[in-house]
């Protein structure tokens, strides 16, 4: 069989003793068990001296989710230099430095956040400068989209060795090449997002694959990227599909075995395999709930 790992750059590592721990409990027939639970952790970022946003986060790549985020939620542009990005692990604290000062630091200066907008950006800001973005042309194929859910599925994570997690992947044709996951998807997604900005990965003809929902969030995350496909072992809501139908993005959903529904961007859909010919998922491999992801 061949390795589903050859083809990545980076993939998670399940045997990071940072990213678990070890928790006793019972069963359900009250017999002693020993599990694996992911672990948790608190992210403060800062970009130069102001402090952003605190996350809860693994906290395997600090310094992909702190790019990552600035630039999806449209606080930096990918334009925007950065001096540099400095993680202490001790203070759970990481800093992304600009050589100048940005317009959202002198926005702050202006505006009193709350806890529950720390984000710094609203709704609004984030369709606007989505607006602005043209999503390159090209094909998907359904043999690809086949063998990326054979390969990732097999691949060795968190969510196999303890659940409690989403994962995402960055995909060029048949070829997963980042996976990233964490306790919530959107920190899956920015680390993607920072990892290709920090090594210059273009967007054009990749693919995104989560396993969580596809909701308004993660349309306007993938269009942020500039990535045209956006596809899901998970369901929709009204909101994504009607997003991503006004950018043009193909958006999949329900994927898995056999089967999968597209709801938007049809057109750049190759139906060039039989479904019949492709083996059903073997139960291990089911998220469990996945639709509720």
């Amino acid at each position: 069989m061949l390795d589903p790992t050859a083809d990545y750059l980076l993939r998670p590592d399940p045997s990071d003793p940072r990213l678990t721990v070890r928790v006793d409990g019972i069963d359900h027939t009250g017999a002693p068990v020993t599990t694996a639970v992911t672990v948790e952790r608190p992210l403060t970022l800062f970009l130069n001296a102001r402090e952003i946003v605190t996350m809860m986060t693994i906290g395997d790549h600090p310094e992909y989710l702190a790019l990552g985020y600035l630039l999806n939620q449209a606080i930096l542009k990918p334009s925007d230099p950065i001096s540099a990005i400095d993680y202490d692990d001790d203070l759970g604290v990481v800093v992304v430095r600009t050589d100048a000062p940005t317009p959202f630091e002198e926005k702050l200066r202006k505006k009193v956040l709350t806890s529950g907008c720390a984000q710094g950006t609203s709704f609004g800001d984030l369709m606007a400068a989505i607006d602005e973005v043209q999503l390159p042309a090209g094909e998907v194929h359904t043999s690809w989209l086949y063998a990326l859910s054979h390969k990732i599925n097999r691949t060795p994570s968190l969510y196999l060795e303890a659940g409690a997690i989403h994962g995402c992947v960055l995909c060029e044709r048949d070829r997963p090449l980042i996976y990233m996951e964490d306790v919530g998807r959107h920190n899956a997604v920015d680390k993607i997002a920072g990892y290709m900005a920090r090594h210059g990965i273009s967007p054009e003809g990749k693919l995104f694959y989560t396993t969580g929902r596809l909701t308004s969030e993660m349309v306007i995350k993938t269009v942020r990227m500039g990535i045209p496909v956006l596809a899901s072992r998970s369901g929709f809501t009204a909101s994504g599909v009607e997003l991503a139908r006004k950018v043009g993005l193909t958006l999949i959903g329900r994927m898995r075995g056999q089967r999968f529904v597209a709801l938007s961007g049809q057109d750049r859909i190759v139906f060039d395999v039989d479904p019949k010919e492709v083996a059903e998922e073997h139960h291990r491999h089911n998220r469990k709930g996945a639709e509720d992801e």
